[in-house]
């Protein structure tokens, strides 16, 4: 079973590297709001629905970032999806500390129906998968798979992932107080920083001689939102039918300029100190760059609740430091990487 769906910012499982799956935003979106079945769990997607007759134990996940969110809750998955990097049972740094019991065993590639079936699951997570209707309905005669909510297939927001498959799993009360805990982190870092209510904000890329921005429709544009920034209209304007990222002309980065640009990579940025235009650009002389080393790029691309949290702890001076619009405060990271003015 091969995703239709690519992950962002990394080499393809094989073969050559496009630039379609570099950019692609694998987000998974919202499962419809559940509710109680007579001696189980049901919940409505947009491929159907899954009952649950008790919570599930054998989890897996085949959503390229729905790992984090079972860990959050408890969960050790039986088995996860490779998106990208070259971690321990690709399961991030920030998640590691939650995994218990044995290593999950690691899918990538294509996914075949036995692989997962020999694994006798009682829930499948395909939240963010790319999975096909035929797909779903092949899958789910090994197990309930979760889904997606109609017209939400290409973004869910951090909590309201934290919140349907709390659901799934029983664990109501555990997923409330998580999203808790991580809007008191969000809450606490635009507390300390007032000043950044309503300033603009872009994510941006530059990838194999490209560059562009992801819309307030993918995690990275979305974390923005969530710190109170704004980001530009324009680029939703801008961006491709998938809606969450906007390719730009070499000629024209205006769209780029805003009171603070984030410049998101999981790896080194080749050739981000070369683009002609972005010398004009008014971020790049006022210092107002920030960019991300590669695990905080990789954790921000994850949106998850778990990485969010450790993307907070580590941009928030970088940040405040890019805002003030200072050219002797100039970023750190700006520096470090070679591309300050």
């Amino acid at each position: 079973m091969k995703s239709r769906h690519q992950p962002v910012d990394v080499p393809a499982p094989s073969g050559g590297v496009t630039r379609r799956f570099m950019l692609g935003a694998l987000a998974g979106s919202l499962a419809a709001p559940p509710a109680l079945a007579q001696g189980g769990i049901r919940i409505r997607h947009d491929y159907g629905e899954i009952v649950l007759p008790a919570p599930p134990r054998r989890v897996v996940s085949i959503g390229y970032r729905t790992q984090d969110t079972l860990l959050a809750l408890g969960i050790n998955p039986v088995a996860v999806r490779h998106w990208f990097g070259d971690q321990p049972s690709s399961v991030w740094p920030w998640a590691q500390p939650y995994l218990s019991g044995p290593a999950p065993i690691v899918l990538s590639g294509e996914v075949s129906v036995e692989s997962i079936a020999i694994l006798e699951p009682d829930l499948i997570v395909g939240i963010g998968s790319g999975i096909s209707h035929a797909e779903y309905a092949t899958l789910s005669r090994v197990a309930p798979v979760l889904m997606h909510a109609p017209n939400q297939a290409t973004f869910t927001p951090w909590d309201e992932l934290v919140r349907v498959i709390g659901y799934a799993l029983g664990k109501d009360g555990a997923a409330a107080d998580l999203i808790g805990k991580t809007r008191q982190q969000f809450a606490g870092m635009r507390a300390r920083n007032p000043g950044w209510a309503g300033r603009s904000a872009v994510a941006a890329y530059h990838f194999g001689g490209e560059t562009g921005a992801f819309t307030r429709s993918d995690p990275r544009g979305h974390f923005l939102t969530e710190l109170d920034f704004v980001v530009p209209a324009s680029l939703d304007r801008l961006s491709d039918r998938r809606g969450f990222y906007a390719r730009l002309s070499p000629e024209d980065l205006s769209p780029l300029d805003a009171d603070l640009l984030v410049w998101i990579s999981s790896e080194k940025i080749p050739g981000l100190a070369d683009i002609p235009m972005r010398r004009f650009l008014r971020a790049y002389r006022e210092g107002r760059e920030v960019v991300t080393s590669p695990l905080v790029g990789a954790a921000l691309s994850f949106g998850s609740v778990l990485s969010l949290p450790f993307a907070l702890s580590a941009l928030e001076a970088d940040i405040a430091a890019a805002v003030d619009g200072n050219p002797a405060t100039r970023v750190a990271s700006a520096v470090q990487a070679g591309i300050a003015p």
